[in-house]
């Protein structure tokens, strides 16, 4: 497996474009990327017992969020979540980590839902419980991962962007980065769970009616994310 691909490079470049022009979004892209490297190389390591689907899902994941991307820039129909991720980029007043968990929020509990019930339709009634098992723990063992980027994004991303956050971090230690990825952690088992929810609904409105119920509870998280009790 490659370390630097298409898709990583892709990310590199807008992430370039945005540090140049001061565009904020780059504070969660940056933070994605760093994701994406480290994902490449655990696939790289022989981390995953699937690697082929892990990187199929990698690619697929960014694909979602480019996708929103060039939605939202050309004006046309885009996700709700992200609308309000981009939109806050926007607003001077915008926090370095609410950018960051906006983009986080909208990837994670709306795209991962939808790509991980778009990869597993196909296969999912064909596959035997030991082989749905073991989707599952190459899921799950994403988390790992992003624990060990958690740091790397604290230091070299959102403490240059926020100084007063230095002080934070050197007085709770570890305890912070370890909230963050229990939260992540606890998203992601709930996204495995609407995913196979979709995947297995009866028909295409009620698939619509699960699709819909996780985009209203993503704009919720958001606007916890923004302290804003009127986005819904």
């Amino acid at each position: 497996m490659a370390l630097w691909t298409p898709t990583a490079a892709r990310m590199a470049a807008q992430v370039a474009t945005w540090q140049a022009c001061g565009d904020r979004r780059v504070i969660f892209l940056d933070c994605y990327l760093r994701m994406t490297r480290n994902m490449l190389a655990a696939l790289d390591a022989g981390d995953f017992a699937d690697a082929a689907w892990v990187a199929h899902l990698l690619d697929r994941f960014a694909a979602y969020y480019f996708n929103a991307l060039t939605a939202y820039e050309q004006g046309e129909a885009t996700p709700a979540v992200w609308r309000v991720a981009h939109d806050a980029a926007r607003r001077p007043t915008t926090l370095t980590l609410q950018h960051l968990f906006l983009g986080v929020n909208a990837h994670i509990n709306y795209d991962l839902v939808l790509v991980v019930a778009e990869l597993l339709h196909p296969e999912w009634s064909q596959l035997t419980a030991a082989q749905r098992r073991q989707r599952y723990a190459d899921y799950t063992h994403v988390n790992a991962i992003i624990a060990r980027t958690i740091d790397e994004v604290q230091d070299e991303i959102v403490e240059p962007a926020t100084p007063a956050l230095r002080i934070v971090d050197l007085l709770l230690g570890p305890l912070d980065e370890w909230a963050t990825v229990h939260l992540i952690a606890g998203w992601r088992e709930e996204v495995w769970q609407h995913a196979v929810a979709i995947l297995t609904a009866a028909d295409a409105a009620s698939r619509e009616a699960l699709r819909s119920a996780v985009e209203t509870r993503t704009l919720r998280r958001a606007a916890w994310v923004l302290a804003d009790p009127d986005l819904h």
